[in-house]
């Protein structure tokens, strides 16, 4: 097991890979968005662990109170992802994340460390089941599904902002929320605006450009958000096929 970690800083931002995206030999406009986005965000706090190596194997997160999530509390972490994939799984690269953030967290004086999760498990979201091993539990709820979960060291806890249950927008065109935190949102926003185009489908892009919007989104975020006729759909990144399920609605 390669046990060499790094942190992402920002002096050696610009010359490390994003983890998220591995295979393109070529500046990738998706990329380079996500290294705008984290050139902010690690002045802030965020921490960005890795292998050092060219593996999916990293983990992000942030004090809450930067956090771009429209979930609340005072001194927690809020863990955006941790991934591990590809023949590095079950090597134990999870759990090394896992106890670094943790270590970090009591190292810190943090109250706790909260994530994203569903009843449900869903793509694009970490495993919840990994972390409820460490003893994460649920501490608030949307009607739709989704849950907060929190590991707390002193028994505050944090949770949704009210306006992220929302689930309701006046606009009933197809209607993204979006922030470039993942490298991926580039491509899903160009392949959307391509078949928007070509069909004569209207969809309104709302960059989530700002903490202060990412913490009054009308749903829960994932570092994309989407709604139809007035209604809250999905964290989950778009392919064709998905959209049109929800165009069909």
């Amino acid at each position: 097991m390669n046990t060499d970690f790094i942190n992402v800083t920002t002096e050696n931002l610009a010359d490390e890979h994003l983890c998220c995206i591995i295979r393109s030999k070529t500046s990738h406009p998706g990329v380079e968005a996500k290294r705008r986005w984290l050139s902010d965000r690690l002045k802030e706090g965020h921490v960005f662990r890795k292998l050092n190596a060219k593996a999916t194997v990293f983990m992000e997160y942030a004090p809450l109170e930067t956090a771009w999530v429209p979930v609340t509390g005072d001194n927690y972490y809020y863990i955006y992802c941790l991934w591990v994939l590809g023949n590095h799984k079950g090597k134990g690269y999870g759990k090394s994340l896992m106890e670094y953030c943790l270590a970090d967290a009591r190292e810190k004086g943090k109250s706790g460390i909260c994530m994203l999760g569903a009843k449900k498990q869903k793509s694009w979201l970490s495993d919840q089941s990994f972390a409820k091993k460490y003893g994460f539990e649920i501490v608030d709820t949307t009607e739709n599904g989704y849950e907060l979960l929190a590991l707390s060291f002193d028994g505050t806890l944090p949770e949704f902002a009210s306006s992220a249950k929302k689930h309701k927008i006046e606009n009933k065109e197809l209607t993204i929320y979006y922030t470039m935190q993942c490298p991926y949102v580039y491509q899903s926003v160009e392949r959307i605006k391509q078949y928007g185009e070509a069909n004569d489908i209207p969809v309104s892009f709302i960059p989530v450009d700002t903490l202060q919007k990412a913490k009054a989104l009308p749903c829960v975020f994932n570092n994309w958000a989407v709604f139809y006729k007035g209604d809250f759909e999905t964290v989950n990144l778009l392919d064709v096929a998905y959209l049109k399920r929800i165009l069909k609605k």
